[in-house]
């Protein structure tokens, strides 16, 4: 199991499917990019999240910011949920779970007794320069994102 990366790392590969092609990292290089990772689409913590990403957008956008969520989701449901709550960014299909791993966010999870792996809800910031300049791990959805927009604006 991979660690999770530390502020000042250069950010781990990302790239991979989503409902509209492709999604890679390198080729936003220039730009800050935030990537969430989350458990499952259409549950109510992660369909929270992805609407607050949403409701900021143009925020993140006067910002320069790339928005991508990754989650364990074939690009088909991604599509769905995306429709559904009218997602603007791409959302990255991890179907085998290596862009997970790279990470660190496939880690075990405990939740009422029952120990299992799963994906720990995890948001980075990557600089322009393809460095992560920001990190937040077993994120609490509200709030969150103001929290993310702040550290955009310090960049």
């Amino acid at each position: 199991m991979s660690q999770l990366p530390a502020v000042g790392d250069a950010a781990p590969t990302l790239a991979g499917p989503t409902d509209e092609g492709a999604f890679d990292l390198s080729a936003h290089a220039g730009k800050p990019v935030i990537v969430y990772f989350y458990p499952k689409d259409m549950t109510p913590g992660c369909t929270t999240e992805a609407q607050d990403f949403r409701d900021k957008l143009d925020a993140f956008a006067t910002a320069g910011a790339v928005i991508v969520g990754v989650s364990k989701d074939s690009a088909k449901r991604h599509a769905k949920f995306r429709e559904k709550h009218c997602l603007p960014f791409e959302l990255l299909s991890d179907a085998e779970g290596s862009v997970c791993e790279d990470w660190g966010v496939w880690q075990e999870k405990k939740n009422y007794g029952r120990t299992y792996m799963g994906i720990v809800r995890s948001t980075f910031l990557v600089d322009k320069d393809g460095v992560v300049a920001a990190a937040w791990t077993k994120v609490r959805v509200k709030g969150h994102v103001d929290a993310v927009l702040e550290a955009v604006h310090g960049l």
